[in-house]
């Protein structure tokens, strides 16, 4: 094992342990550099890698610290990293948007309030069929992202924002360019929001498959 990995494992360690929290400051580079058995270059490299996953804060003059280990927080990093794929992976997000999402629907069946099938209703008749392809992409993102916050699971949340984040120039294309694209994701987002509704997972998790299959299948089709 490479020795910045050796000083990261042991870094992990202590936070995994419990012995660092989040908030807490790590102690002095030299003290802690003894204490594990680095060189303070093995530590000062961990750090500089751990600080770039938001797992520690380094401030100037202050020290350095846990983060809040939010997920959210923690999942910035990955959000970066699929804001610099280009179109060539693409695909390979709505794969993984297949993979999750349905799975997603069907937890939101079971976990959603009335107001929150409240709210996606809105949503759902909140659009004319006539609407630019903009309001249409605008409206899809926040209907995924209210299915993903009824689950209540933050982890859920952040990995579906960047993920959609990945995919939206791909929606906004199908939605120039094929016919009927605002109808039938209209269409499609009242089916899943029904079953959800009515408690069932799995013509949720159905619905859920199909409507992002559809755009998937589209898209390897697309000139």
């Amino acid at each position: 094992m490479a020795l910045t990995d050796e000083a990261i494992v042991k870094i992990k360690g202590m936070i995994t342990s419990g012995e660092l929290g989040p908030g807490d400051r790590l102690p002095k580079e030299a003290d802690l550099a003894a204490r594990l058995g680095l060189s303070r270059n093995s530590l000062r490299e961990a750090v500089k890698a751990l600080t770039l996953v938001n797992v520690l804060d380094v401030r100037h003059g202050d020290g350095t610290y846990v983060t809040s280990l939010d997920s959210a927080h923690l999942l910035d990093a990955l959000n970066f990293m699929v804001d610099l794929h280009q179109d060539d992976s693409v695909l390979q997000f709505f794969e993984v948007r297949r993979l999750l999402e349905p799975g997603v629907a069907a937890l939101a069946a079971v976990r959603i309030t009335a107001e929150q099938v409240a709210e996606l209703r809105l949503l759902t008749s909140d659009l004319a069929p006539d609407a630019p392809v903009e309001e249409l992409v605008a409206n899809d993102l926040k209907f995924h992202r209210g299915i993903a916050e009824a689950t209540g699971n933050q982890v859920v949340c952040s990995l579906l924002d960047g993920i959609s984040g990945a995919t939206q120039r791909a929606r906004i294309w199908r939605g120039v360019t094929q016919a009927g694209a605002v109808e039938r994701t209209l269409s499609e987002h009242a089916a899943i929001l029904d079953a959800i509704e009515i408690g069932d997972a799995e013509a949720a998790r159905a619905w859920m498959t199909a409507h992002i299959a559809g755009v998937e299948t589209w898209l390897r089709k697309a000139p």
